[in-house]
């Protein structure tokens, strides 16, 4: 039977024999209107690009497998985190930031860090990247920020110039823009960097106790990262030297891991902790808050068909389990909105039907029709609630605890006021105390490279605005770098006040 040949057939399922050869009025004459199969293969290849994402465009994915190797079942009740030895699929889509789908991914820019767990109590997506954190701190700003990373709207290119406007007016930036601009920025491949939620989450227990956590996967292949000389090669080299390096190595059975593990402070300690523990610009020390080891993450197979699972691949940070929730981290209370209304104009109303995104668990709900609806559309049963008819209940013992807000007062509130404002400390402690002085080296070059493209009119006044933030950070980086721009300055200006 399996030699069997196949007959060639029409999107649905009528066979046909004329593959190559359009029907004609004679051998020359015009093609008639009636070649249906020529409409249909047309029609259909005019329709196979699918928008890309804004964000994250060009990437990767495997599947594979999440194994607990240590009990934290104290601070949470989610399933997966059960027992030590058990083992959960999933599905982990590495990507790059800024450039569109056919761009280089070797390019300076952070990298995604999104994965997928099928757990019984649904699907659980952490959506982070390779830095623990980021950019900007509150939702508001992010169209702004992604703007000035891609294209000027007049040249369509990349423009260093409004990079440098827009961080040198967000100094909440400078924490990021270090990793960046450190040879992180371009690491090797996926295989070889590390993996973070970055965003502050929450977990819960089976005594409805609720603790603050952050996520970080260690890499075992170690970090490895190219110079900058090196990606600029490689991007003129292998435009897909990371996707080729992914299939490669777990083709080859050399199934790249990652060690899951946490930090956590508990609801007390984020009253006293020295800086606002839900803001995404600012770590949590790990001499304050050490790693907890979790579990084993491996990747062990590529999808047969890129398009099909990498493409199609959805995340949305909404997506948690029992025992685990979110946090009142601004950036990605904003996350909760925008993902899954990215992946509606994306892939359509029934994203989460599609075989990547499905939960392999029983889905419940009273959600009906829209485009592409592919699971039977809940049958004949009732499509409203409450009914008498179906057996669908609300499972009580998945009830949340109570959450305290922090104020009743609603007002838009700065988000660098008084006690909000050190964008300086954590950067400088690391460019100071974990830097090597050949990292610290490399960080002033990279930063020259990008900065000597700030162009036009509001050169000075940009670099200028910049340099502030750079002393402010640690006085040696200021002054190597305005050294290098030959800008001349007296660093007392720059006292961090």
């Amino acid at each position: 039977m399996a030699d069997e040949k196949k007959r060639l057939t029409t999107a649905s399922g009528k066979p046909y024999t004329e593959n190559e050869n359009s029907m004609t009025a004679g051998p020359r004459g015009p093609i008639l209107l009636q070649d249906f199969i020529l409409h249909e293969k047309m029609a259909h290849f005019n329709r196979e690009r699918i928008p890309e994402r804004v964000v994250h465009a060009k990437g990767s994915g495997a599947y594979g497998t999440f194994t607990v190797t240590h009990d934290i079942t104290k601070y949470t009740k989610a399933k997966l985190f059960s027992e030590i030895g058990k083992q959960t699929k999933t599905f982990l889509r590495f990507s790059t930031v800024g450039g569109e789908k056919g761009s280089a991914d070797t390019e300076r820019d952070p990298r995604g860090f999104a994965l997928k767990f099928y757990t019984e109590d649904g699907n659980w997506d952490l959506v982070g990247n390779n830095t623990p954190v980021f950019f900007i701190k509150d939702p508001k700003k992010f169209s702004d920020f992604i703007h000035t990373q891609k294209r000027d709207p007049r040249t369509n290119c990349k423009s260093a110039t409004m990079m440098w406007d827009f961080w040198s007016l967000n100094p909440e930036s400078m924490h990021q823009i270090m990793i960046l601009f450190s040879d992180r920025g371009t690491p090797y491949s996926y295989r070889h960097m590390h993996g973070f939620g970055s965003h502050t989450f929450s977990m819960i227990n089976s005594e409805n106790e609720r603790v603050f956590v952050k996520f970080h996967f260690k890499t075992q292949q170690k970090v490895k990262n190219f110079t900058d000389s090196e990606a600029a090669r490689m991007k003129g080299m292998d435009a897909d030297w990371a996707q080729r390096d992914l299939v490669e190595a777990i083709d080859a059975g050399n199934f790249p891991k990652w060690e899951m593990k946490i930090q956590v402070m508990t609801e007390e300690q984020t009253k006293t902790f020295r800086w606002n523990p839900f803001d995404l610009t600012k770590i949590w020390p790990q001499a304050e808050f050490p790693l907890i080891d979790v579990g084993l993450l491996e990747l062990n197979q590529i999808p047969d068909n890129f398009f099909f699972d990498v493409e199609q691949a959805a995340f949305a940070p909404a997506h948690v389990v029992d025992g685990i929730g979110y946090s009142p981290d601004k950036m990605l209370q904003g996350r909760l909105l925008s993902y899954p209304d990215a992946q509606r104009y994306r892939l359509g109303a029934n994203y989460e039907q599609l075989p990547v995104n499905r939960c392999p668990y029983a889905t419940n709900n009273y959600q009906r029709d829209g485009k592409m609806r592919m699971d039977g559309n809940g049958g004949g049963v009732p499509n409203y609630f409450p009914n008498s008819f179906d057996n669908i209940e609300a499972d009580q013992s998945y009830k949340e605890p109570a959450e305290k807000l922090d104020s009743i007062v609603a007002d838009w509130y700065d988000r660098n006021a008084e006690g909000e404002n050190d964008h300086y400390t954590q950067p400088g402690n690391l460019f100071r105390n974990v830097f090597t002085d050949e990292e610290r080296t490399t960080q002033v070059n990279n930063f020259l490279g990008s900065l000597k493209h700030v162009s036009g009119p509001k050169r000075e006044l940009i670099l200028n605005r910049q340099l502030c933030h750079f002393f402010r950070t640690d006085p040696e980086l200021g002054a190597r770098i305005a050294e290098g721009l030959g800008i001349e300055i007296d660093a007392s200006m720059f006292a961090h006040h």
